[in-house]
């Protein structure tokens, strides 16, 4: 609120969705705090959320671009390009000098995700990484590795496989800004140059110290390769400015432009027509455009709770005097899960984690967990999921599963007539169609956040509202929006623009539940007609505990399959470990003993990471930016040969490559990898191979005589 040209009044808080409700809050305070007067003073109004906001107080509402750029224009007459960030959208603003003032040149991005706030939050909490603490975060001196800077999802995938290979999370977060200064120049420019004087604006730009570094250094890096000279005795670095008032720029602007409005626009209403919108109003659209929640009633609901809302199943008594265990690990992308088996195949223990960031510190609070549980003797160790690569040699795993191996191993293991399964994960989702109990046929979709269980978290963690909580708060909604099928980033989008409607936390998580079985079968799976996959479907994996989920997956199918029988795996959120379990009890049939390297070493695990110049793969053009992952093991032989040398007591295991060449670093181990790839070409032959080289063969014809 500003008057005689000062501010007298302001505030920055989240709305969480809650747009008209904040407003009229916020009016409330101008009234009461600042002297805000209906009849007598104006008011107007810019960003996302205005355009039904204010005619309902009497506001005028300013584009966005313009009030900012009026701002700046007033308080930094010698800038010539802004860039502001905001929680769903960027803008870049070239100001031109022209014979009579300054011409403007506006792009802006708000249908991805991608080099936003919302993105960059989004990662850093899959990382755990507080928001105190993202603040702080350098960019300086780190080292970068490649984060898809065009889409927010493929970023979350990037920052994924990242962790699970051990990059430290300060280099993930160093990348992450890369990414977000690599978008803005790169696509938000059009190939123009951003010259200085520079302005840094939104909420990303001045809160996150590693952003500005990240400017800082690549538009001095651009200046200098485009030779632009620079105003005499300033350094780069004074030429790039972020302003205490960073927030408030679009505020500011809407003033200025509304100065030199006619003295009867704007003028203010009160509040009676946005708190009737607010009780009642947006209460009665929603009944016109939505659709109705997720429960038709109480009876639907009571009907769904007694037929799959169980407690979770007891595990089976333990033996008495110690014996050996068969156990199974599942190192996914948001959690690691751990069960154990005895011998005849009986669940006897089960563990949960959250994902730390680094799959060598989730196997030892797994180990930790198993073996505060009681059990000392390990007969056989199997590993499944985005972790097991890495963790093979270290824990000492008798056998690595496939992923989809080990879902429908579980899946079959329950229920050994299912027709298809459905696990649904953190970033993937998988659809296995099974014939006379084996994999007949499957999908996988690992590469976009559609349908998949991260989405929901961070979408739900966006509201500040616990995971555990989703299925009530979700179950509470009498209508609900309806949301576009498909890719997730236009999903993203599309939630906004439901926010933009009044449609409450509640209403769009239930929306989302509602949505993904249709990503899942349709978008992910391919899937038009389930009736003819069959009539038993199996829901699994860590997504399907939420209930909301369940609720929505069972109407989908039964409305595609009316006769379909839809089950509810008991440890959905364990299969893959189990699964890995059981494939560790086939194992032990062969009675071999178990390289399982004990609970002590586990536990004593230590661990370096190195991600240089020196490690980058040179055995083919891509040069894949490896890291190097060292860690402390008995008797292992070291690498003093390297050019990153590795002491007597260390192996090392490398990450980051794109093909088995990767995983060697001399010629020797070379050939041993090519030795390798040359014998399984013998076993499994290409047979296409084979055909095409012997259908247009050569032939000599024979020369008579």
């Amino acid at each position: 609120m500003v008057e005689d040209g000062k501010v007298g009044w302001q505030d920055y808080q989240r709305h969480n969705t809650r747009q008209a409700e904040k407003v009229v809050e916020f009016l409330g305070r101008m009234e009461s705090e600042a002297g805000l007067t209906p009849g007598r003073d104006r008011v107007f109004f810019t960003g996302s959320g205005a355009g039904f906001i204010a005619p309902l107080v009497g506001g005028k509402l300013i584009q966005e671009v313009v009030a900012v750029a009026a701002c700046v224009e007033r308080l930094h007459p010698d800038v010539r390009f802004v860039s502001e960030i905001g929680g769903e959208d960027m803008k870049t603003i070239f100001f031109t000098a022209t014979g009579t003032g300054k011409s403007k040149q506006v792009y802006m991005q708000s249908a991805c995700s991608g080099g936003t706030g919302t993105f960059i939050e989004k990662t850093a909490r899959k990382l755990q990484v507080p928001g105190e603490r993202l603040a702080e975060m350098p960019y300086a001196g780190m080292s970068l590795h490649k984060v898809s800077s065009k889409c927010g999802i493929f970023a979350e995938t990037d920052a994924n496989t990242l962790v699970k290979t051990g990059v430290p999370v300060e280099e993930i977060i160093a990348s992450l800004f890369e990414a977000v200064v690599y978008q803005n120049l790169a696509t938000l420019t059009k190939g123009n140059t951003p010259m200085p004087e520079v302005l840094l604006l939104g909420g990303p730009n001045l809160f996150f110290r590693g952003l500005q570094e990240a400017w800082r250094h690549h538009l001095a890096k651009l200046w200098a390769q485009r030779k632009i000279a620079l105003p005499e005795g300033r350094e780069p670095a004074s030429l790039i400015n972020v302003p205490a008032e960073a927030l408030y720029y679009a505020c500011l602007g809407c003033v200025e432009i509304g100065q030199n409005e006619k003295p009867e626009i704007g003028i203010y209403l009160g509040r009676d027509k946005l708190t009737w919108w607010v009780e009642q109003g947006q209460h009665e659209q929603k009944a016109k455009d939505g659709a109705r929640g997720l429960i038709a009633g109480e009876g639907d609901l009571a009907t769904f709770v007694s037929e799959y809302v169980r407690p979770a199943p007891s595990c089976a008594e333990r033996p008495s005097v110690a014996t050996s265990v068969l156990v199974g690990c599942d190192f996914g992308s948001t959690t690691a899960k751990a069960v154990v088996l005895s011998e005849d195949r009986e669940l006897l223990f089960s563990c949960y984690a959250l994902s730390k960031g680094n799959p060598i510190e989730d196997a030892q609070s797994l180990f930790r967990q198993v073996r505060e549980g009681g059990f000392a003797d390990v007969a056989g160790l199997a590993l499944t999921g985005y972790g097991k690569d890495l963790l093979k040699d270290v824990l000492g795993a008798d056998v690595g599963v496939v992923e989809t191996v080990a879902h429908a191993t579980a899946a079959l293991h329950f229920y050994p007539d299912a027709d298809v399964i459905c696990d649904v994960g953190g970033t993937d989702v998988k659809i296995m169609i099974l014939r006379q109990g084996t994999v007949a046929d499957f999908r996988l979709n690992s590469q976009c956040s559609s349908g998949n269980g991260a989405f929901l978290q961070g979408v739900a963690e966006r509201y500040n509202i616990p995971l555990e909580a989703y299925a009530d708060r979700a179950f509470e909604a009498k209508a609900m929006p309806s949301l576009t099928m498909g890719c997730g980033v236009f999903l993203q989008s599309d939630i906004v623009n439901q926010q933009r409607k009044g449609w409450s936390a509640e209403e769009i998580m239930a929306a989302l539940a509602a949505v993904l079985p249709v990503n899942v079968w349709i978008y992910a799976g391919q899937l038009q007609n389930l009736r003819s996959v069959g009539r038993k479907f199996v829901l699994q994996g860590g997504t399907h505990r939420n209930m909301a989920v369940v609720k929505a997956q069972v109407d989908f199918i039964r409305g595609k399959v009316p006769d379909a029988e839809v089950v509810l795996h008991p440890y959905s959120g364990e299969a893959g470990a189990i699964g890995a379990a059981l494939c560790a009890a086939e194992w032990r049939k062969g009675g071999g003993a178990s390289r399982f390297r004990g609970f002590d070493t586990i536990a004593a695990l230590t661990y370096t990471s190195t991600t240089r110049a020196e490690t980058v793969c040179k055995w083919c053009p891509i040069n894949c930016t490896r890291t190097f992952i060292d860690v402390q093991l008995p008797g292992a032989k070291g690498r003093s040969w390297s050019k990153v040398p590795l002491a007597e007591g260390w192996e090392r295991v490398i990450s980051g490559n794109s093909c088995p060449k990767g995983l060697v670093e001399d010629v020797n181990e070379m050939r041993v990898v090519k030795a390798k790839l040359e014998e399984v070409k013998r076993e499994y032959p290409n047979v296409a191979e084979m055909v095409r080289k012997d259908a247009f063969r050569r032939v000599s014809a024979a020369v008579a005589r």
